[in-house]
């Protein structure tokens, strides 16, 4: 069952007048069915998907796996064009990868291993010349600082843990300045405590900058600490579900009431085919 995406009451910003502007989204994304190839068959990894994501938001597809979000991001980055729908940034169509979309995958490998840390953030900046030296040395200082690498900025991946270097891929991608931070369950394939440590630590960077940011993953949990909304996706083909609104709850408020009430609600509409999606 499909539940129509509704407007945040928080885009609508009131007047002197009493007339309402609309937010324009940084992402549209309308409509869009992607599919895909294999040996034996055409698959639908989405069907007519849409949504949008605001300046500052911490957006996060949730659903079973097989519903599409990785193929959702990919599309996001420009990886993958849809056979139906359209998306766009800050108003013109995704066509292509850009470096207004950097993503970070749950894999270790993703560092270049003959750079050290401090290289590896600095590498797209100097590659991309968009940066002067000065911007590049205090960029990439500043956000050292900001993802706890500073000691370990001559070290080089192969002396780091998983989660460091899944802050390294933190650090690198936002040192690009990207419109939108696309993040692809990046912490799965950490042990529980060094996942919640990662969680963390993006949320206390999310404070200091405000990033955008879409984040995918299957952990009810997960959406909740990470995100400000959540977008629910059917199981395959991915199909909206519903949109909740997860902003008054964070990894401080694990174990409340609301946060309770919000991980059963969702859990319902994932896995109860037959709830009330009103």
């Amino acid at each position: 069952m499909t539940v129509a995406v509704l407007p945040r009451v928080a885009d609508s910003v009131p007047l002197p007048s009493g007339e309402q502007v609309q937010a324009a989204p940084l992402l549209s994304v309308r409509g869009v069915t992607l599919q895909y190839k294999t040996r034996d068959q055409l698959v639908t990894a989405t069907y007519r998907v849409s949504f949008n994501v605001y300046e500052g938001d911490r957006f996060v597809l949730l659903g079973p796996s097989g519903c599409g979000k990785s193929s959702l991001l990919k599309a996001v980055g420009g990886f993958i064009e849809p056979v139906e729908g359209r998306l766009e940034l800050a108003g013109k169509p995704i066509r292509k990868p850009g470096p207004d979309r950097m993503m970070v995958f749950q894999e270790f490998d993703q560092l270049l291993p003959w750079k050290t840390v401090r290289q590896n953030v600095t590498y797209p900046m100097q590659v991309s010349g968009r940066f002067d030296k000065a911007k590049i040395a205090v960029q990439v200082e500043r956000l050292l600082e900001a993802t706890n690498l500073t000691r370990f900025a001559d070290a080089y991946p192969h002396m780091l843990s998983g989660g460091m270097k899944q802050r390294v891929a933190i650090a690198r991608a936002m040192a690009m300045e990207p419109a939108m931070l696309l993040m692809d369950e990046p912490f799965a394939a950490l042990d529980a405590l060094t996942r919640r440590s990662m969680q963390a630590e993006l949320l206390s960077l999310w404070e200091q900058t405000r990033f955008t940011m879409l984040f995918v993953t299957h952990s009810i949990t997960e959406a909740l600490i990470v995100g400000t909304r959540i977008l629910l996706l059917s199981p395959h083909p991915g199909q909206v579900r519903a949109e909740i609104d997860a902003s008054d709850v964070d990894l401080g408020s694990m174990g409340s009431d609301r946060f309770s009430a919000l991980n059963d609600r969702i859990s319902q509409l994932l896995f109860n085919s037959a709830a009330d999606l009103s």
